[in-house]
């Protein structure tokens, strides 16, 4: 949700865990890296079978699914992979 609420761009969310926590890459490259749609099926298996709204997707990632932005197996995801090097989409 932090993304979404716009409390902070890609780069400094992953930048922020990597630098912040020793986290080889951050979130968003993490979950570009497992996959958009694994990490949405996850979610909603959390969310449904817990009942814990802290599982609730967040719209952006159901949004980025639905369009096909599936992350490094679709070239898209929270960064675009089409060129040299990756680049945040949003």
């Amino acid at each position: 949700y932090t993304l979404y609420e716009g409390v902070g761009s890609v780069k400094s969310i992953d930048e922020s865990m990597k630098l912040g926590a020793n986290h080889p890459m951050g979130p968003l490259e993490l979950a570009d890296f497992i996959g958009l749609d694994t990490c949405l099926a996850i979610m909603n298996v959390l969310h449904e079978g817990l009942a814990d709204t802290k599982y609730r997707p967040c719209p952006l990632l159901t949004k980025y699914v639905e369009a096909g932005w599936l992350g490094r197996k679709t070239q898209r995801g929270f960064y675009d992979y089409r060129g040299e090097t990756p680049v945040p989409t949003r």
